[in-house]
């Protein structure tokens, strides 16, 4: 039988050469899941021996992983600002760039009351994220896809955040006309033609969450666009994006009247935010 250090050693080469970006990572989250402990025990103890059942378990998860299978799709879960979220092919994985969103959000919007709308909100992470920060905040959460919208509604019940409404629409379709103090979105926003849709998680993700046309800009832009008759004065929208479309993304905030406008980067210094205030 092999100890977990070299349980570990061996999976992260596996990995490694079968292309994942985060082999040792990978490795630890799969034998986590097979040892129903936490990462810490690797450390505190490395000599211990997975029992035979244990190997086969851990081994029919590496096989799954080296086909290129998201992790998140094979534990089904993935965690999120401190959420553990029920994930499934229907929805885009969440992501940790995504919490310089909430982050965001965060910094904007401080009153203790707030009307919030998350557009696309797939696993529900975003609209969960602030629930739970701010449990007074009002959240709406929309999806076109109904298997996303109840895969949401199971995350807001699982984390018993009673202030977030999940609802299906098509954007801004089916809301009632209202005022939001802030309105998120990570909209589909890679061009179809880019490369990167070939590799990695992505492959296994619904493209219809991912690829917009315009050369990526036509869901950002239209948001932009129709937010401004939803934001109350002085709210915030906030928007993630891909790292080379700022620029082009603040110059649409600047053509429909926004204020405040600005970029924040990701965890890799890569621009992946931009904010603008309605006026």
């Amino acid at each position: 039988m092999k100890t977990i250090a070299e349980t570990l050693q061996e999976a992260t080469h596996r990995l490694r050469n079968s292309g994942s970006e985060t082999p040792n990572l990978d490795a630890q989250v799969l034998l986590k899941s097979v040892l129903q402990c936490e990462r810490s025990y690797f450390y505190t103890w490395p000599e211990k021996q997975l029992s035979l059942a244990q190997s086969s378990d851990f081994e029919a998860l590496m096989q799954q992983r080296e086909s290129g299978r998201p992790v998140a799709h094979i534990l089904g879960s993935r965690e999120f600002w401190s959420l553990d979220l029920q994930v499934n092919a229907t929805t885009l994985i969440p992501r940790p760039d995504t919490e310089i969103l909430v982050e965001a959000a965060l910094d904007l919007v401080s009153q203790n009351f707030a009307r919030v709308l998350d557009l696309g909100t797939g696993t529900g992470a975003i609209a969960l994220a602030l629930a739970k920060e701010h449990p007074e905040w009002q959240v709406t959460a929309v999806d076109v896809v109904t298997e996303a919208v109840e895969l949401a509604k199971r995350n807001a019940a699982k984390h018993e955040l009673s202030n977030v409404l999940v609802m299906q629409s098509h954007w801004f379709a089916a809301i009632p006309s209202q005022h939001f103090d802030l309105i998120v979105s990570n909209p589909p926003y890679i061009d179809g033609a880019d490369h990167h849709l070939q590799q990695g998680d992505v492959r296994f993700e619904p493209h219809s969450a991912l690829v917009a046309a315009e050369n990526g800009f036509a869901d950002l832009r239209y948001i932009v666009v129709a937010a401004k008759d939803y934001l109350a004065k002085d709210g915030w929208l906030v928007l993630e994006h891909g790292a080379e479309q700022a620029e082009e993304l603040q110059r649409i905030f600047v053509e429909h009247g926004y204020n405040q406008i600005h970029t924040r980067q990701d965890y890799a210094n890569l621009d992946r935010v931009t904010c603008g205030r309605r006026g």
